[in-house]
């Protein structure tokens, strides 16, 4: 398993967040391809869809089982990494490099408001397995 980037929020779902400025970067952590096991399918959410927190930005399928990875702020896709359509395991080799999507935040990012963890808090739920 990789470290945990420190320059990025986590969710207890396994995805990880990076904010610059009004964009946030949304992605599945290592943790989370290394349960999903080797992936087969990723369908990140087209560019102009507008999220809620909580809704699904991407339905992945692996050779173990299909998941969906959640938004962890609000926000309206301004990118779709589609190069994932065409190369799923990009997310099991890269998982930190390969963002789902990328939003256009709706409001202020405050991390403590929407719940995320720091990468020590991450590192302490996945018993510091990336």
């Amino acid at each position: 398993m990789s470290a945990i980037p420190k320059d990025r929020f986590y969710t207890a779902s396994h995805e990880w967040i990076r904010i610059d400025g009004g964009k946030a970067s949304v992605g599945i952590t290592d943790h989370a391809q290394h349960e999903l096991g080797d992936l087969v399918f990723a369908d990140p959410a087209p560019v102009g869809k507008k999220l809620a927190a909580g809704d699904s930005v991407a339905t992945l399928e692996s050779v173990k089982a299909a998941s969906d990875a959640y938004a962890p702020v609000a926000g309206t896709v301004s990118v779709s990494n589609r190069a994932l359509y065409d190369d799923p395991a990009l997310l099991n080799s890269d998982p930190y490099g390969q963002p789902l999507v990328v939003l256009d935040l709706d409001a202020a990012f405050d991390a403590a408001s929407a719940g995320l963890l720091d990468a020590t808090a991450y590192g302490a739920l996945v018993g510091g397995k990336g």
